[in-house]
């Protein structure tokens, strides 16, 4: 059976606030659903393993599928409260490696050399790279053996410097996603704030926005087949 690793934070709240941040939850539970379905597995992973954390905004923006599985043992045991360490990862096990956003993201998954290094490898090997939203954070930095930016003359997209901005969160986050991407030589893509927009460009597919993950499910699962 084919296996995707999704990628999940273990931030708990804005840095230097008292306001609470994580997971953002559709981004893993549908994203997840949708290829469980097509009988894919999954793993999860985060930087430090086991708890993660589930931003509070994210619970209105749940429906029926979203809640049956944040409701089911296997998501609550393996996901949120016994993710994996990247220590624990074997990369050839899997053909694609997931982002999952929320704001969390932006503070743990840029710069994990672990993380970088499983989906480099997964990626040497045939593999996708995929994510949605803030996710994109964790493949701004990821370079190959040559130390080019595995994102340099690739059409991505991801939360753009507008929805940071509607969010109200421009002043709290530490960069940019879109700006960051784009100094590393990568074609930045997008729509209207907060429409459904996912794109692929060989091996990397990438979503805008929370509204994007059932695109981004259906570009990878296309892709497997």
């Amino acid at each position: 059976m084919k296996k995707i690793l999704v990628v999940l934070t273990n931030v708990t709240r804005y840095q230097g606030t008292e306001e609470p941040t994580g997971l953002w939850l559709g981004e893993a539970t549908e994203f997840v659903a949708e290829v469980q379905k097509a009988g894919l597995a999954v793993d999860y992973v985060s930087p430090k393993g086991g708890f993660v954390p589930l931003d509070p905004r994210s619970m209105k923006y749940t429906d029926a599928s979203t809640l049956a599985l944040y409701e089911s043992e296997d998501f609550q045991q393996r996901a949120l409260t016994q993710s994996l360490a990247p220590e624990d990862i074997h990369p050839e096990d899997y053909v694609a490696i997931y982002y999952t956003g929320g704001h969390g993201v932006m503070w743990d998954f840029p710069d994990n050399v672990a993380l970088q290094q499983i989906a480099r490898t997964i990626y040497q090997n045939g593999g996708y790279l995929t994510s949605v939203c803030h996710g994109i954070a964790g493949l701004l930095h990821i370079q190959d053996t040559m130390g080019n930016y595995l994102i340099a003359n690739k059409s991505i997209t991801g939360f753009t410097n507008t929805e940071e901005f509607l969010a109200g969160k421009k002043s709290v986050v530490p960069f940019f996603n879109q700006q960051v991407a784009e100094a590393h030589g990568a074609y930045f893509k997008k729509k209207r704030a907060y429409k459904d927009f996912a794109i692929q460009d060989g091996r990397i597919i990438t979503g805008q926005n929370p509204f994007s993950v059932h695109s981004v499910a259906k570009l990878l699962l296309a892709a497997l087949s």
